[in-house]
């Protein structure tokens, strides 16, 4: 009996020791707190908050393309509605984006559940905008952290939170001269320089031409913080866990290494990822493309398959060894590589009802205006009527 409880026992002990594993392992995932690159080279990151009014975003930006400079630009949610066309000019431009909250919160008083919101809201603004991502990259408004904003914004895949070492305060309105010097005084190998793009800051634009010449009289040359800290390319995949993943599995999904996932996540132990954890996946390679299967109908052509699935008439000649591309015929069985799940292939019917609305039709099969109009043939949104038969495509 004795026996037995002491089988028991280790058995619990173990089961308890692999759950603190995992806890412990779950801190590895904290955000990397940085201030400046760990190098002996003579780099340097320029970096730009953005807020409210942004300013001056454009004649930095003009000032960066003459100078044949790269930087890196933290913006708001605030910005992003406010001044849209001109963030998505910084995209457009090259440089690097990362995520600076929607509000500008003090990240260090309020809850993570409130942190991954606001990194969430600014995130799907920038993509709305852009079509790109922020991560893997994060600062903190206010420059306010502690560890449980490190650990909030690591799980929700910003690697990095990106302090600085050289704050010019040129918020504060001084002038451009000053803001020379801080930088000019206090350049180091590695050097990350804080500065904005509003109009509280009309000395940054005047300094800029200034500094960067001076600083490539010292030797330096310009990068963005990804380039600085050697962190996969920006703009790239998230990947959420599920149940049964593997780095492996992801890994292969991807086609990377798992040690490049590892290393894009801070992670240190390959065996313990958890269940909603997100991942930032080096590089922006999309997972393989998949198959699917299509009986030719009458009517079909190459072209109109390869428009209905997303993918290219070669490609679907190159999978099914088409020699002709004009040559197809019913009932012929093809394969189609897909680069994503393929397009709707049900519909169902709803007879309209007082009251109803193509939107609030759409919202209730979880589909669009725009894709029930065009099922329907109906060039008028607003014209339907009680009674009439809507196809719904699904």
């Amino acid at each position: 009996m004795l026996s037995k409880w002491s089988k028991l026992l280790a058995a619990a002990g173990l089961l308890l020791f692999s759950l603190l594993s995992f806890t412990g392992q779950a801190d590895a995932a904290s955000s990397t707190f940085v201030t400046k690159g760990n190098t002996t080279s003579k780099v340097v990151a320029l970096t730009f908050d953005d807020g409210a009014d942004g300013t001056n975003i454009n004649k930095i930006l003009d000032i960066l393309k003459t100078n044949n400079v790269k930087a890196t630009f933290f913006v708001t949610g605030t910005g992003l509605n406010h001044h849209p066309s001109w963030i998505r000019n910084i995209a457009n431009a090259g440089h690097q984006v990362g995520n600076h909250s929607y509000t500008h919160p003090d990240f260090t008083k309020i809850s993570i559940a409130a942190m991954q919101s606001e990194l969430a809201k600014t995130e799907a603004a920038y993509k709305n905008i852009t079509g790109k991502s922020t991560k893997p990259i994060f600062r903190a408004p206010f420059g306010a952290y502690n560890a449980t904003v490190l650990k909030g914004v690591g799980d929700a895949g910003y690697t990095h939170t990106i302090q600085w070492n050289i704050d010019t305060v040129d918020w504060k309105g001084i002038s451009s001269t000053e803001i020379t010097n801080k930088v000019i005084n206090n350049i180091v190998p590695g050097s990350i320089v804080l500065m904005h793009t509003g109009a509280g800051a009309p000395g940054t634009p005047i300094a800029l031409p200034g500094m960067i010449s001076k600083l490539k009289a010292k030797g330096y040359k310009f990068v963005t913080v990804s380039e600085l800290l050697k962190l996969p390319p920006t703009g790239g995949t998230t990947y959420t866990v599920k149940a049964g993943d593997t780095l492996y599995s992801i890994a292969k999904k991807y086609n990377v290494t798992v040690a490049a996932i590892a290393k894009a996540n801070n992670i240190t132990n390959y065996n313990l990822i958890r269940v909603g954890q997100v991942l930032v996946i080096p590089g922006t390679t999309p997972p393989p493309a998949t198959t699917v299967k299509y009986t030719v109908k009458a009517g079909d052509t190459l072209y109109s398959i390869a428009s209905k699935y997303n993918t290219t008439v070669a490609a679907i000649a190159s999978a099914n060894k088409i020699t002709n591309v004009n040559l197809i015929s019913v009932g012929q069985v093809l394969i189609i590589p897909v680069k994503q799940a393929p397009p709707p292939v049900t519909t169902v019917k709803y007879t309209v009802k007082a009251g109803d609305t193509l939107y609030s039709i759409a919202r209730k099969y979880n589909t669009t205006v725009t894709a029930i109009a065009k099922a329907n043939n109906i060039t008028n949104v607003n014209s339907i009527r009680v009674g009439q038969v809507l196809i719904i495509p699904r």
